[in-house]
């Protein structure tokens, strides 16, 4: 099944939300800590649902658990003006205890329930097994991404981060930029 375009380009907005989340400046793993920041800056975050719901939605990683795939897989094809709201999609996960108080806050504004249909939808797309495969990237299962989230201080993780910062400071380079290395 395809993505549909709205979510193609927000799921790489979201990745990019949670890769910028996961380690400070030194390559240390801080996910943790600045996703519990990012939650207790929720009153403030809601103003941007609409605007940059990647940058709300983080505060949701991984309080779902999909119970009814099917119903997930019909809704990321589904652009932004087609989606249910919450309550048409509730029974097709189970939220994490510590996510209840986060949800009826969300579900307290004006775009709150179709923001939350579009968080689970983020969430699932993230998590789901064969993920990467739709944008021709390699297949990760769930349990694996879970370790990298809750540990950065692995090899490979460490390899990564340095790819890509290497990535980065080439980028900067070309843009006429002086190298800090």
């Amino acid at each position: 099944m395809s993505l549909s375009p709205f979510f193609l380009q927000l799921r790489s907005a979201y990745q990019a939300e949670l890769d910028d989340l996961t380690s400070d400046s030194e390559g240390r793993g801080v996910l943790r800590q600045r996703l519990a920041e990012k939650r207790q800056e929720l009153g403030f975050l809601v103003k941007m649902i609409e605007i940059s719901p990647e940058m709300v939605a983080v505060v949701f990683h991984q309080a779902f658990r999909f119970v009814q795939p099917a119903v997930l897989e019909h809704l990321i094809c589904q652009d932004a003006d087609d989606l249910p709201e919450w309550d048409a999609i509730a029974d097709a996960v189970e939220l994490a205890p510590w996510a209840q108080e986060l949800v009826d806050t969300i579900l307290t504004e004006p775009a709150g329930p179709w923001f939350m249909t579009l968080v689970a939808a983020l969430e699932y797309m993230h998590a789901r097994p064969g993920r990467a495969s739709d944008e021709g990237g390699d297949d990760t299962d769930d349990e694996d991404r879970a370790d990298a989230d809750e540990d950065q201080d692995d090899d490979g993780d460490d390899a990564d981060q340095r790819a890509r910062d290497e990535a980065g400071a080439d980028w900067l380079s070309d843009q006429g930029f002086d190298r800090k290395d």
